[in-house]
């Protein structure tokens, strides 16, 4: 007896989200955030309120080795210190630290990075070198996204994993930008507007993470109608 043949997909089940790699920097269910601080106009101590302002349901785990804690948050003096599972790291310390700090949260098995801090191959070639012991350390290992970027949000879920001074709406819009500052001021004319967005994300250098992977992402979420896109180069045109 032959076997049936196998029912056609569901509509929910062609319409489902994939799980994707990507998926750790806008639903993350554990952050660490290294260079958490309390100091005033610091750019960690803007993340770190950020991410306890918002909504999205996850553990913050700040790293700093010099406070016990930061913000009224238990604090750790290294990524392999926190007690469980790391989902992303968020990096805000200077670009020297940086490939230490991204062996460590691969050695913890931290599966993406948002790398904030700038200085490197914007500053000329000691700052590319720096950008290649991040990707010896990282490649194949864990995903990045950055450097010298503002960080990312998800206005569904509530997560803001940047620098931002303000969460963006939800929407049906995803907008990438490499410039930071665009997105700021994209920002504040999207709330002014009443505009809102699914995905807002600073990029950055894409030494990682790029436009071919976010566009396959974006492509594939059901609550993304549309990708605007604020590129200043194309990195991997094949991708």
């Amino acid at each position: 007896m032959e076997k049936p043949l196998p029912l056609p997909e569901s509509v929910h089940d062609l319409l489902k989200h994939r799980s994707s790699e990507l998926d750790v920097f806008f639903s993350p269910s554990s952050v660490a955030l290294i260079g958490a601080t309390e100091n005033p106009g610091s750019v960690g101590r803007t993340i770190l309120k950020n991410l306890i302002a918002t909504p999205f349901g996850g553990t913050i785990f700040p790293v700093n080795p010099k406070r016990p804690n930061v913000l009224g948050i238990k604090a750790y003096p290294k990524i392999g210190e926190v007690p469980g599972k790391v989902d992303l790291a968020i990096i805000v310390t200077p670009a020297a630290t940086v490939p230490a700090l991204v062996r460590e949260c691969v050695q913890a098995g931290v599966k993406g990075c948002i790398v904030i801090s700038a200085g490197f191959k914007e500053v000329g070639e000691s700052g590319a070198e720096l950008e290649r012991l991040i990707m010896k350390e990282a490649l194949g290992k864990m995903r990045i996204i950055g450097p010298n970027c503002l960080g990312v949000m998800n206005p569904l879920n509530g997560f803001n994993g940047s620098f931002a001074p303000a969460l963006a709406r939800p929407g049906n819009v995803a907008f990438i930008s490499q410039s930071g500052a665009l997105l700021a001021a994209i920002l504040d004319w999207s709330l002014r507007e009443v505009v809102g967005f699914s995905v807002f994300a600073s990029i950055g250098s894409m030494l990682d993470v790029g436009w071919g992977d976010l566009i396959d992402y974006l492509g594939d979420d059901p609550n993304t109608k549309s990708i605007v896109i604020y590129m200043e180069t194309i990195g991997d045109a094949r991708a």
